[in-house]
């Protein structure tokens, strides 16, 4: 089972950028399909970006589509969400998940414990 630690979440003006990474432990690391979710307050949780186990395949948000970018380093094991033109609806709890699919990601079998993402208008 693999397991996930977020980090580089914070408080970012509107039009901003940040990066959030998820180190993963584990020897299954790239077998394993990557992916971030978030959840505003008051919120479901809500699927964001995927990328498949060998990086060449990835599947976005239509709400982030065109602003994020997911990437992953199978040798650092450690996925990437460079998350630009931020917006205050892009304010939430930003999770890291490893999971089967990736158009969406539907099947989630670990869950990191979450990285505050906060945009000031």
């Amino acid at each position: 089972q693999v397991q996930l630690v977020e980090s580089g979440g914070g408080l970012v003006q509107a039009g901003g950028s940040l990066r959030l990474s998820c180190a993963a432990s584990g020897r299954t690391f790239s077998r394993v399909a990557m992916g971030w979710f978030r959840q505003a307050p008051g919120k479901g949780r809500e699927f964001v970006a995927a990328i498949s186990d060998s990086g060449l395949g990835t599947y976005y948000a239509d709400s982030v589509k065109g602003r994020f970018i997911i990437s992953r380093d199978n040798a650092k094991n450690t996925v990437f969400l460079q998350m630009n033109r931020l917006k205050p609806e892009d304010t939430a709890v930003y999770y890291c998940a490893a999971g089967n699919t990736i158009a969406p990601m539907t099947s989630v079998n670990a869950w990191g414990q979450g990285t505050q993402v906060t945009v000031s208008s």
